[in-house]
């Protein structure tokens, strides 16, 4: 649906919601294409096109809201969902904190963010562009079977209008190659992958490039060892270390704040990372994965230093937590058509250091390389961290030799706090670090 259709199709759904009784209104629509397919061993295993197309439309009474969300957009089902919203609305507890955004919050101009490859590519050149990459994996000496390779595309559209007056939309392409393999026989075998995903697809890895890093990698975990339980310095590879922004933010989220339910609760403009450590969300990064022109709620959003010389400077909130908390929405709020927004972060980095990775574990005598992390041991009131590991055991600065099934384990206040960045930021996954060094965690194994 094209832009000026989209936003003239939900300003008339608020406009009848607000005379049918609703006091405010807002309305978003996705609509989305996408094209995928995967292949193991060189025979296709799918060749997939998708479209959707769905529509939530949000009401207020009062302090009461109701959200309902249809994939119907005829006339007859657009009336229902406004009286089953406004029927809703109505009995619907009150919530003294929700509310559309006020006018003078709202984004009335935004950049190009070059968002949308126009280029839709043909069924072929994704059969090409998969092929290619578990060609490559499979060639590498000691790959012996492989769990295939896939290569996708999608294009998405996202209109929001509300009764504030805002109105606006985007759209945005992904682009996507993806290879795993085995290397080994019998029970000594291992699995590896790499990806590479982007806005644009002459943005993206080659696939050749992909399928000998993911066999590669996979070769490299032969024949692991057990480590017994100690405590050393821990180096995060980059492919991990944007776990650490995750928890930062789970950390620091408005309605965690606002619940007391947080480790950081009582931290904000105090130091939480080293001096000179800066971790930064820019919503209007060009081409970035996650960058959008204005936030869920239509609100104007912006590049913001989250932490800064190591000093965290700000909650991520949405309207409903700002006000909870008696402060203003940092721009952050996300929502689909189901449900309330919520605040989310954009393109989130961590700022690299001045040394390279092999500098940064150069001076380790005994410690652990993680290039994998297994389940979720993550206490979001205590920041105790406890997680299933897999990588590389550092000996005198050098990566000896593989390592699994151990537990890495400390508290997140503490890994902040002894947390180095290396100089090799890569835009990879819209929350990106570089190669990180912990000192002093526990590596539980035999």
């Amino acid at each position: 649906m094209p832009q000026t259709d989209a936003l003239n199709l939900l300003g008339d759904l608020i406009a009848r919601a607000t005379k049918a009784g609703a006091d405010a209104a807002d309305a978003v629509l996705f609509e989305s294409a996408s094209l995928s397919h995967a292949q193991r061993l060189g025979k296709v295993e799918k060749l997939e096109r998708s479209e959707s197309y769905d529509l939530g439309l949000r009401v207020l009474i009062g302090k009461r809201q109701a959200i309902v969300s249809s994939n119907d957009r005829s006339p007859a089902a657009l009336s229902e969902l406004i009286e089953r919203a406004i029927a809703m609305a109505k009995t619907v507890p009150e919530d003294p904190y929700c509310g559309l955004a006020a006018p003078e919050e709202l984004a009335r101009d935004w950049p190009s963010l070059d968002l949308d490859d126009p280029t839709e590519p043909a069924p072929e050149t994704l059969i090409a562009r998969a092929a290619a990459a578990e060609d490559a994996a499979r060639a590498v000496p000691g790959v012996t079977n492989s769990e295939g390779a896939e290569a996708s595309w999608s294009r998405s559209r996202v209109a929001l209008a509300a009764s504030n007056g805002f109105a606006g939309s985007y759209a945005s392409t992904h682009s996507s190659i993806s290879a795993a393999v085995l290397a080994g026989t019998g029970t000594g075998m291992e699995r590896d992958y790499d990806y590479t995903t982007a806005i644009w697809a002459e943005d993206m890895q080659g696939p050749e490039e992909i399928g000998k890093s993911a066999g590669e990698r996979a070769v490299k975990r032969l024949n692991p060892r057990k480590m017994p339980t100690q405590k050393v310095p821990v180096v995060f590879d980059p492919r991990v270390a944007g776990g650490m922004l995750r928890h930062l933010i789970g950390a620091i989220s408005g309605p965690s704040i606002a619940r007391g339910t947080s480790f950081l609760k009582d931290k904000l403009g105090q130091r939480i990372f080293p001096a000179g450590l800066s971790i930064i969300d820019d919503p209007h990064r060009k081409r970035g994965l996650r960058a959008k022109p204005f936030d869920g709620e239509g609100v104007r959003n912006q590049r913001r230093a989250i932490v800064e010389d190591g000093v965290l400077k700000t909650w991520l909130l949405d309207q409903r937590s700002a006000r909870q908390l008696g402060l203003k929405s940092t721009g952050h709020a996300s929502r689909g058509t189901s449900g309330p927004p919520s605040p989310a972060p954009t393109n989130l980095y961590m700022e690299p250091g001045e040394r390279a990775p092999d500098a940064l574990i150069a001076d380790i005598t005994q410690g652990f390389y993680v290039g994998e992390l297994m389940g979720m041991g993550i206490n979001g009131v205590t920041g105790d961290y406890s997680r299933g590991a897999a990588g590389f055991w550092i000996e005198n600065g050098k990566l000896s030799f593989p390592v699994s099934e151990v537990t890495i384990a400390s508290n997140l206040k503490e890994m902040f706090l002894h947390l180095t960045p290396a100089s090799d930021l890569v835009f990879k996954t819209g929350s990106d670090a570089p190669t990180l060094r912990i000192e002093g965690m526990t590596v539980a194994g035999a």
